[in-house]
């Protein structure tokens, strides 16, 4: 009988899963470190870790987790960058970069074509905050110039615009940005980094909504941002009180999904290219909004930034507006309606009425989101499959 057998049954159920020798076998799957907090035998160590929080050690998985920081190092990597942070989602990520940068009284120059939830914090949480934002249309460089201010903090834009596909000239937009003394941040989101590492081209911060094609299956929430170490450390530490983290379980889910990045975009943009190609010969389409084509007006910096392939994302104008577009959805049968994007699935969503709500329909018209106008997203299915759902769905 050993000193541990003395023990209640509860305080047993309680410690006898502590190992005892080390591990020498290393895991092939990183290990999930599903717990909040962590113990200490060594005191020292115990304050110390304490002080720093975010480096050093781990004390409490708000602060720092080591499956979460796996990813971070994953997504880092893949950036060509010195650091990453994760956040819960990707509006965490773009709220924790834009809140460490920007505050009351300074300006911020952001592109006229974004996201819609980040055109909603921009435009209600940052203005509330006291910060200015001019938005521009982001291809038009003597606008950007035109827009920059005293006391302008940032330039930010989408290294392909949602929902009308814009590139940026991100080289270019780099060297006005650092001409007057603030960084360009990008969302990176439709270009992962097996097609592009913005930094690479002079950005400072690179955002990913790792729930697209990070993660890739639909399952998770998740948000990363890239850059130096210093600006990472100083995102971590002016946010990890808002809460905003990353969990061990998404974190894992992530870091499973980009194994198979390289090899999902492979096939995705072959896809896409089908179906832009269909699209543009098509009666029944107005319009298309695809990077790959000859016809889309940033063709040639796009062919320079994306040398993989030019996406998964591109967008179709229907004559007939909103019930054309909701008629056309309707009929799919493989691809599906849904709001996000970068999964396995082919998604539709009519931006009008689904993404871009937080736009007056002015604001819309202004950035050329016209009612007639589908987004979509293109998966991993069979191209013939995927040509003759969207050709009877437009018949």
């Amino acid at each position: 009988m050993n000193d541990d057998d003395l023990l209640g049954f509860t305080t047993r159920a309680l410690n006898s899963s502590a190992p005892g020798e080390p591990v020498r076998e290393m895991p092939l799957a990183e290990p999930i470190y599903q717990s909040a907090t962590f113990s200490f035998d060594d005191m020292e160590h115990f304050a110390a870790v304490g002080k720093s929080k975010v480096s050093g050690g781990y004390l409490y998985s708000r602060w720092a987790n080591p499956t979460v920081d796996a990813l971070a190092r994953t997504i880092a990597a893949l950036e060509g960058a010195e650091a990453a942070a994760c956040y819960a989602s990707g509006m965490g990520a773009i709220a924790a970069v834009l809140t460490s940068i920007l505050g009351r009284g300074d300006h911020l120059v952001a592109a006229r074509q974004l996201y819609g939830g980040t055109f909603g914090f921009i435009n209600r949480s940052l203005l509330r905050d006291g910060v200015d934002t001019e938005f521009v249309d982001i291809t038009d460089h003597a606008a950007v110039r035109a827009a920059i201010r005293r006391e302008t903090k940032a330039l930010y834009c989408e290294t392909i615009g949602n929902p009308m596909l814009p590139v940026a000239d991100l080289a270019s937009l780099a060297t006005i940005a650092h001409e007057h003394g603030f960084p360009l941040i990008v969302d990176a989101t439709f270009t992962p980094p097996c097609l592009l590492q913005p930094l690479a081209y002079g950005v400072d911060l690179s955002i990913h909504a790792a729930t697209k094609y990070l993660a890739g299956h639909g399952d998770v929430l998740a948000g990363v941002v890239s850059g130096t170490q210093e600006a990472i450390e100083r995102i971590r530490l002016d946010n990890v009180e808002t809460g905003a983290v990353l969990a061990p379980w998404e974190a894992w889910l992530t870091l499973r999904g980009v194994q198979t990045l390289a090899l999902r975009l492979e096939r995705i943009c072959r896809n896409a290219e089908s179906l832009a190609s269909m699209f543009e010969e098509h009666a029944g389409v107005d319009r298309v909004f695809y990077p790959g084509l000859g016809s889309h007006p940033q063709h040639v910096i796009a062919q320079s930034l994306l040398k993989r392939g030019a996406g998964g994302m591109m967008a179709i104008e229907l004559s007939g507006g909103i019930e054309a577009g909701r008629r056309f959805m309707e009929r799919l049968r493989i691809a599906r309606a849904a709001a996000s994007l970068g999964s396995t699935h082919t998604l539709v969503v009519h931006p009008a009425s689904v993404t871009h709500t937080q736009l007056t329909r002015a604001q819309r018209e202004v950035t050329g989101i016209s009612d007639g106008l589908v987004r979509i997203s293109v998966g991993i299915e069979d191209a013939a499959d995927l040509l003759l759902d969207f050709d009877q769905a437009l018949a």
